[in-house]
């Protein structure tokens, strides 16, 4: 299935990224968790690449136990074996600034990016790091609408597997774990630029 023309930029390494919190909005609730994957162009086609993935130490009291309920990683569990945050967002820093080549930047894309990238960038500049991501991030939900011509509401990854029926969800059972999750939102960047889904 090809219903729109491929997406060709090899100066753009896009970094997939899902976050799991503690509530709804940074510096009030924390980040528990966060994950990335690399996607570039490999020849004619995108593909996935390296990875990271952390727990990090809570920086505030915020917890809503509705959205801890979401990921089932406790409280205690972070504060016991959570990375210190500051070291996190440092070590984030590197991973994304070594994947770069000469006049290449990262994007950071998410599914609902406006979440996820509002937590990676308030921590960013908690930490007094400037942000490897910038300002822009990529909306997997906008471009959905954009690259099918389908209102909000229709896209959503249930959406978007209807289009692209050779993508496969994870399994329920490991949904909001934030690699499973990050690595999902990979293959529908692909199906999106490329207009068809992942090698296998």
């Amino acid at each position: 299935m090809t219903p729109f023309e491929p997406i060709r930029d090899r100066d753009t390494v896009y970094v997939c990224v899902d976050i799991e919190a503690s509530g709804h909005v940074p510096a009030l609730f924390n980040m528990v968790s966060i994950a990335g994957v690399e996607v570039r162009l490999d020849g004619d086609r995108h593909q996935r690449g390296a990875h990271f993935y952390h727990e990090l130490q809570p920086v505030c009291d915020g917890f809503d136990p509705e959205a801890m309920a979401i990921h089932g990683i406790s409280e205690a569990h972070l504060r016991a074996h959570g990375a210190p945050a500051k070291e996190v967002m440092a070590e984030i820093d590197r991973w994304t600034r070594a994947l770069l080549g000469p006049g290449q930047r990262a994007l950071f894309v998410g599914h609902n990016a406006a979440f996820d990238w509002s937590f990676v960038a308030w921590y960013f500049k908690w930490a007094g790091i400037a942000n490897p991501f910038r300002y822009d991030p990529l909306d997997t939900k906008a471009l959905t609408m954009g690259r099918y011509g389908v209102p909000w509401r229709e896209a959503t990854k249930t959406g978007i597997l209807k289009r692209q029926p050779e993508l496969v969800r994870p399994d329920p059972d490991t949904e909001h774990h934030a690699l499973v999750d990050a690595e999902f939102q990979a293959d529908i960047l692909i199906a999106l630029l490329d207009g068809r889904g992942p090698t296998r």
